[in-house]
């Protein structure tokens, strides 16, 4: 967010993987006249190779040789551009460079992390220099967390709308889904495996529901809140029927929408819970089902925290920059459907649906859709710098460039 002049407007980088190559193709078909976007990574061969296929007008972008074990390449990426776009995890192990660089040169920032533990230390060690130079570092601009945390904004900017109180009891709940689990989502979760269980207290900070907190000591204590627990859809809404299970991405997504409400002072209210599940069916076996899904989520869990299990996992998960088919991608959707009820007895619900793979497809348009709402947003963006979430950086410009770009995000009030 400098008021230095730059050369370019978005640089890509990690443009050679998987979802890399997919938001560079995304950005070439939707960018904006007078944009000027350049493709980053290790190898020149391999993005020229990329540029080639991009075809069309991105046959003329620039190329830029970055590397994540070399900061001076980092430094020259972030000071060549408004805004950077990395795809390059995990994070954890190859993120944090890149975010300094950013934040010394005041330079935008967006990621696909979802990653507690890198987060968190990109909080710690670069919010503050953020906050000096204007850099908005904006991480998780992907499936992980766009409708999650957009979806609540959604639904506190009806009840203000209405002045009917504060959020208070929230839940969304993942009614349909089809798609794949990306490599790279695969191999973050090995490497925050592998640090928690050498260290017992990033274990713990990454159990906190309040981990991603800019205050953790001032954050309502409202008991026990348990991320991944099974759920009878009677207590959501009075409309939903059986009982949902614990929702994959829940454990980082609920602290991702936690940190928005905070960093907002919390505008959603004191008594706001969050939590996430899915849908799997309404039959007399749902519980069962439920269960079922939770004991599975546990075992991919315990199996990749042990060598000998997590070998045999490997044979048959996704490898980093692997990925579906372009008709498989084609053929994803997804459906999120959102519900809150506020202080003055209000409900309200938010629907948030997308056709595409939400890993691939629909990620690739959330996050180069992130990167031009800070190209082209303005004056309606957060004003200042700072390690901040999708909801408090782009608030309504993303809704309504997601929605232009084919998304439903609808709000309504329930009886």
């Amino acid at each position: 967010m400098t008021a230095v002049p730059r050369e370019l407007d978005i640089v890509v980088y990690g443009a050679t993987g998987f979802v890399g190559r997919l938001t560079a193709a995304y950005l070439a078909e939707h960018l904006p006249s007078g944009l000027k976007v350049a493709l980053a990574g290790r190898s020149r061969s391999r993005l020229e190779k990329v540029r080639a296929e991009l075809g069309g007008t991105a046959a003329d972008w620039p190329l830029i040789e970055a590397d994540a074990g070399n900061p001076e390449s980092l430094a020259t990426l972030a000071a060549a551009t408004r805004v950077v776009l990395t795809t390059v995890g995990p994070y954890a192990k190859f993120g944090l460079p890149l975010v300094q660089a950013c934040a010394e040169a005041g330079t935008d920032y967006v990621d696909l992390t979802g990653e507690v533990l890198f987060h968190r230390e990109s909080i710690d060690r670069f919010d503050e220099l953020a906050h000096r130079t204007g850099a908005r570092i904006v991480h998780s601009c992907g499936f992980d967390s766009i409708p999650s945390d957009l979806g609540v904004h959604a639904l506190y900017r009806a009840a203000q709308a209405d002045d009917a109180g504060e959020l208070t009891d929230t839940t969304l709940v993942v009614t349909a889904f089809r798609g794949g689990i990306s490599g790279g989502t695969i191999d973050s979760l090995r490497t925050q495996l592998d640090v928690v269980r050498k260290d017992p207290a990033l274990r713990k900070v990454a159990a906190q529901p309040y981990s991603l907190s800019p205050d953790r000591g001032r954050e309502p204590q409202l008991g026990r809140q348990n991320d991944l627990a099974l759920v009878d859809g009677k207590t959501i809404a009075p409309e939903l029927s059986g009982w949902k299970a614990p929702f994959v991405m829940a454990s980082y997504n609920t602290r991702i929408v936690r940190r928005s409400n905070a960093l907002t002072g919390w505008d959603y209210g004191k008594s706001f819970r969050y939590r996430e599940v899915m849908d799997v069916g309404t039959s007399p076996v749902s519980p069962v089902l439920a269960g079922g899904v939770a004991a599975g989520l546990g075992a991919l869990v315990l199996g990749l925290s042990f060598p000998p299990t997590r070998f045999l996992l490997d044979k048959v998960l996704p490898a980093p920059g692997e990925g579906p088919s372009e008709a498989t991608r084609d053929r994803g959707f997804f459906t999120i459907d959102l519900y809150t009820t506020t202080t003055s007895g209000a409900r309200y619900t938010t629907r948030f649906a997308a056709q595409g793979d939400p890993g691939y497809k629909a990620t690739s348009v959330m996050l180069g859709e992130s990167a031009l709402s800070l190209a082209v947003g303005g004056s309606a963006l957060h004003a200042g710098g700072g390690v901040l979430t999708p909801a408090v950086a782009f608030g309504d410009v993303l809704t309504e460039r997601l929605r232009a770009a084919g998304f439903e995000i609808t709000t309504r009030r329930l009886p």
